[in-house]
């Protein structure tokens, strides 16, 4: 019996087959997702390797033939808490609660930088990537779950910063207290991260059909952080406000993290499960609107 090996197809199946019509062996078997919640999270844990190499490009191409390189990830954020520290600490003089002005804003930036980016990059990944899309089969939850994981690297980078930052001035002032709650901070970056992926895939998915939404998405982060406590504390807002900021639950997240490791702020269990809830409901939306587009996507794009 001659057994003929069948030309290997990228994405798809390998197989081998008689002459003489032998039952087929097939080592990969690609088939539609019949419901709205199968996500195929065991296919994405199969892609794993995939999705570190998403992650190690998206960061190394991040700054490639730069001339300061990695140095970038630290500039950014250093030049970002000066420039607000002089317009809106020292032109508009909002309050701080107290806290140095270089330390506050940085707290607030390095936290929002990982949401904002996560988000920013991670609304564009079918039409960034509908060449790949259409070529190659792999699965499509992975290209998301990357962007999460390598723009994790960078806040890892710019929290770094920050803590060299906390940590002098925690040295040569009084006025920094940190609490047990900075131990949350894992939690609260988790949080970000996932409300962004929720969120970025939403506008990934809804932006193959309507383009107008990107733009509108460049803008809406800008003024969304405006809607945060990042520049401002929570504290000075009048009850006028208030509610309206609380509504955000970004805000909870971000207050809790400068709560924990400046021991200044508003830190509350009712408002952080508001945000686990909000950012769970949000990612299971963003969840299923990404599986059903992606089945057509290649048509509108």
């Amino acid at each position: 019996m001659q057994t003929i090996e069948a030309p290997q197809e990228v994405g798809s199946h390998t197989s081998s087959f008689s002459a003489s019509g032998a039952a087929d062996t097939w080592t990969e078997v690609i088939q539609p997702r019949t419901g709205l919640l199968d996500l195929g999270l065991r296919d994405v844990w199969r892609y794993r390797d995939l999705v570190m190499l998403f992650v190690r490009r998206d960061f190394v191409s991040t700054y490639k033939q730069t001339v300061l390189g990695p140095i970038w990830f630290f500039i950014q954020p250093l030049l970002t808490t000066i420039t607000y520290v002089i317009i809106f600490g020292n032109v508009a003089k909002l309050s701080t609660d107290g806290l140095p002005q270089l330390l506050f804003y940085l707290a607030g930036i390095t936290i929002w930088n990982y949401f904002a980016q996560t988000l920013t990059t991670t609304s564009t990944v079918f039409t960034a990537n509908a060449h790949i899309f259409g070529k190659v089969y792999f699965p499509r939850l992975t290209m998301p779950l990357s962007i999460v994981l390598s723009n994790l690297i960078r806040f890892g980078i710019q929290f770094a910063l920050f803590l060299g930052c906390w940590a002098y001035y925690l040295a040569t002032s009084d006025v920094v207290k940190p609490n047990a709650f900075l131990l949350l901070t894992p939690v609260l970056v988790a949080l970000m991260g996932l409300l962004s992926l929720g969120l970025g895939m939403i506008f990934s998915s809804l932006t193959t059909k309507y383009r107008d939404l990107a733009m509108l998405l460049t803008f809406g982060v800008q003024l969304l952080m405006y809607a945060t406590p990042v520049i401002y504390p929570l504290s000075s807002l009048s009850p006028k406000y208030k509610w309206l900021i609380m509504a955000n639950p970004l805000s909870s997240i971000v207050e809790a993290f400068r709560y924990g490791f400046l021991g200044a702020g508003t830190f509350s269990w009712g408002m952080l499960g508001y945000s686990v809830l909000i950012t769970l409901l949000v990612l299971l939306t963003g969840t299923i609107i990404f599986n059903k587009v992606e089945k057509s996507f290649t048509d509108t794009v």
